[in-house]
């Protein structure tokens, strides 16, 4: 995931730029997707922790070139983030006190504005050279076991308590406490003067009476005031609903099509078969996809499987061949020879064209297909490397 992260992250800044990517990093639904065609489970909360721990790792001997850096993580990590915003500061010649106070400002707002019954755990600042932002929080409640993760993004930020958030992602749990919303300003006021000027009776009167108040939850017209909401399902299996399968099916067409005429003379890479072709198609689409098309981030997961074994265990073979495809694209280019990068790029531009007619396999069969073939292709998961799956119990 490491090196995978990296050399995508290259793509991405190559093509269209820091700006872009940081974009794309506060969009819920590109960074589940991002997760998922690295290979970690296409839904779980650990994506976060993972990807944040690839990029910090993979982007440090980049960091000069591509002008990023990744702050922060989980646990006591995260406490250590203003410490190393300060170093990141001294090294490259931003105010370093600034970002920290950003960083503990961005934390307080998501963890005591924003009362939703979430705890955060995970802290992940990543800062630009010329100092704008991208910072993913997530907080876990224990009782129901379940994630939310919080995107900010400094780009068109106005203020930390004027709904600051670029996007959440997370099961609607009902009503919540948020008073870094644009609406709650009025309530914001009115807690100062009552914290400055009435004794604790008059606060116990005042809630009495805000108890009988209808809930302001709406806008003028009534229609409540929504960010991008990721919410991802309860179970584990990558299902067909889950993934949009027209999509898909212009994903594998592409490689099947597109592969043949730009990849045996363009990417030599020696190994390089049909399979890491569409897994490719996939990565490519992480790199050029509009925002549109992250909407099923399941999908993303038929590239490299997945370390649970969903929808099936990842083949270390084709991870391998992919991202040595992409280190060769991204060498060649930093010498000015763009043709591989734009021969994943045609990958992606086709796999858009032939999903509007083309037809396929449903999703158990194509996920069959990987299966049989998965102990061929160093399939690997948490519950080992698949061909001891299939060696006989009297083996063990």
């Amino acid at each position: 995931m490491t090196r995978l992260g990296a050399v995508i992250t290259e793509a991405i800044v190559h093509h269209y730029g820091r700006d872009e990517y940081l974009r794309r990093l506060a969009n819920p639904f590109w960074f589940q997707s991002f997760g998922a065609v690295m290979g970690m489970d296409w839904h779980s909360s650990g994506i976060t922790t993972s990807v944040l721990g690839a990029l910090k790792r993979g982007l440090v001997p980049l960091s000069g070139e591509l002008g990023l850096h990744v702050c922060g993580g989980r646990g006591a990590q995260s406490r250590r983030t203003p410490d190393e915003l300060m170093s990141v500061g001294d090294r490259v010649g931003l105010d370093g006190a600034a970002l920290s106070t950003t960083s503990r400002l961005v934390a307080k707002v998501d963890s005591a504005a924003v009362q939703d019954g979430f705890e955060l755990y995970l802290h992940g600042f990543v800062v630009a050279d010329d100092g704008k932002w991208v910072v993913i929080q997530q907080g876990m409640n224990g009782d129901r076991r379940q994630a939310r993760r919080y995107h900010w993004l400094s780009e068109g930020l106005s203020g930390f308590l004027d709904s600051p958030h670029a996007a959440i992602e997370g099961r609607d749990q009902g009503k919540i406490v948020n008073l870094a919303d644009a609406r709650a300003k009025l309530s914001r006021e009115r807690q100062l003067d009552l914290l400055g000027t009435l004794g604790p009776d008059r606060i116990i009167r005042e809630l009495a009476l805000i108890e009988k108040v209808p809930s302001c939850s709406a806008n003028e017209n009534g229609a409540q005031l929504t960010l991008p909401h990721l919410v991802m399902p309860t179970h584990h299996d990558v299902r067909e609903s889950d993934v949009n399968m027209r999509r898909l099916h212009g994903n594998l067409a592409a490689a099947a099509e597109r592969g043949p005429a730009d990849f045996e003379d363009l990417l030599l890479t020696p190994g390089v078969g049909a399979r890491t072709v569409h897994a490719l198609a996939l990565v490519a689409e992480v790199v050029h996809g509009t925002p549109c098309r992250f909407s099923d981030p399941a999908r993303f997961s038929l590239a490299h499987g997945g370390k649970d074994r969903h929808p099936f265990p990842v083949p270390l073979k084709v991870y391998d061949e992919t991202i040595g495809v992409m280190k060769s694209a991204i060498r060649k280019a930093r010498l000015g020879f763009d043709d591989e990068l734009q021969a994943l790029k045609r990958l992606d531009e086709q796999s858009r064209q032939l999903e509007r007619y083309v037809t396929g396999p449903d999703l158990k069969e194509i996920v069959a297909v990987e299966l049989s073939h998965s102990a061929d292709l160093d399939g690997r998961s948490v519950f080992g490397w698949e061909r001891d799956l299939r060696r006989p119990t009297s083996d063990h």
